[in-house]
């Protein structure tokens, strides 16, 4: 069983940069792949951005290719959503993800606006 918490989310102009953070905690895990999803009102849950242990390269969305970027600490205990030249339609409730030995794990959601 793995608990993940979201941080960071707030209200930001467009242009602005805005960084989240994921924390897991529990039990004997291991994390081998995080993700972030966001979910805008009235949309579908779409994937951003997600990131796996070992060799394989980090992936992203095409809408913020170039713009987001994704990291995790050494102890694997920590994600982070760097997110730069943010637009409105980045407007959403994002959600970090997790993929373990036992299944898949969800926060609870962080709100980020992107608003002038």
């Amino acid at each position: 069983q793995v608990q993940l918490v979201e941080s960071g989310g707030g209200l930001v102009q467009p242009g602005d940069s805005l960084r989240l953070s994921c924390a897991a905690s529990g039990r004997s895990f291991v994390i081998y792949t995080w993700a972030w999803y966001r979910q805008a009102p009235g949309k579908q849950r779409e994937l951003v951005a997600s990131m796996s242990l070992g060799s394989t390269p980090a992936t992203y969305a095409d809408s913020v290719k170039g713009r987001f970027s994704i990291s995790r600490n050494s102890a694997n205990t920590m994600s982070y959503l760097q997110m730069n030249s943010l637009k409105p339609e980045d407007t959403a409730v994002y959600y970090c993800n997790v993929k373990t030995h036992i299944g898949v794990n969800w926060g609870q959601g962080t709100q980020v606006t992107v608003s002038s």
